[in-house]
Order: C-alpha cells, then structure tokens, then sequence
C-alpha cells in the first residue's frame, strides 16, 4: 500500500505542482508583452495556475497518508516539508493568484501594466517556485533515509 500512496503523491506533485510553477513563472512576461485588447494568454496562465492549485491539494494529502503508512510522520525532514509546503501555499494564495488577477483585470480595463507590478509578482512566483523545489529535494535526499541513495 505504501507503493501506491507513493507513486500517487509523485504523480500528483508532478501533475498539479509542475504546471502551476510553469503558468505561474510565464504570467509576468506574459502579462508585460500582453496588449490590452489581448489578454487571451495571460488568462489562460492565470486560469491554470487556479485551477491545478485546487488540484494540488491532492498532494499534501497524499503525502500525509503515505509519511502515515510509512511511518515517519515526526520526522524532521518531514516536518519541515510540511512547513515549507504551507508557506508555499500561502505564497500562492496570498501573493501571486491575487496579483495576477489584479494585471489581467489591469488588461482587460485596457490599461497598461506597470514593470513594478509584474516583478514583484515574478518575485512571489519565484520564492513560491524555490519553496517546493526545496521540498522536492528533501523528498528526495531525506536525512536519514533508508533507500541507502
């Protein structure tokens, strides 16, 4: 079982996470060449950014039932993962999805968006990226793993 819940937490953090940390990084210059009568990619970025942070919510889930079955739930590394993941969350949620509705609400007004705007947003996105490829290495390198790597 705790093959399973490990190949589906994988799996989940590449399909939910890998697309938000790509749309997220392309909004910014997306959004500085966009013209305002054409918003249609930056829209589409902002809508898949959304859409796979709903989705990835599967992840802490099942990294939850499988740190579980495993049995290391008060591990450090673990803990810490857990620690980066909630900042992570919380960049995105607080920072980067509302600062890019509010360009691509700038655009579709066709008003211009300020450089200022767009590189605080690729700031946010780009701590929200460093965070979960910090706790990607910690799933990976785990102090004290068993998997001899």
């Amino acid at each position: 079982m705790t093959k399973i819940l490990l190949s589906l937490h994988v799996l989940a953090a590449i399909i939910a996470i890998g697309p938000v940390t790509v749309a997220a990084s392309m909004f910014p210059p997306a959004a500085r060449r966009a013209a305002p009568t054409d918003v249609g990619t930056v829209a589409l970025l902002h809508r898949i950014c959304r859409v796979y942070a709903g989705v990835g919510l599967t992840v802490p889930l099942l990294g939850f039932a499988t740190a579980a079955a495993m049995g290391v739930l008060g591990s450090g590394w673990l803990v810490t993962s857990i620690a980066l993941t909630a900042a992570a969350a919380g960049i995105l949620i607080a920072f980067v999805l509302p600062r890019q509705e509010e360009l691509l609400g700038q655009l579709k007004e066709e008003q211009g968006v300020d450089r200022a705007g767009t590189a605080r947003l690729a700031m946010f996105t780009g701590v929200f990226n460093l965070l979960w490829a910090t706790v990607t290495v910690l799933m990976i390198v785990r102090p004290g793993s068993t998997t001899g790597a």
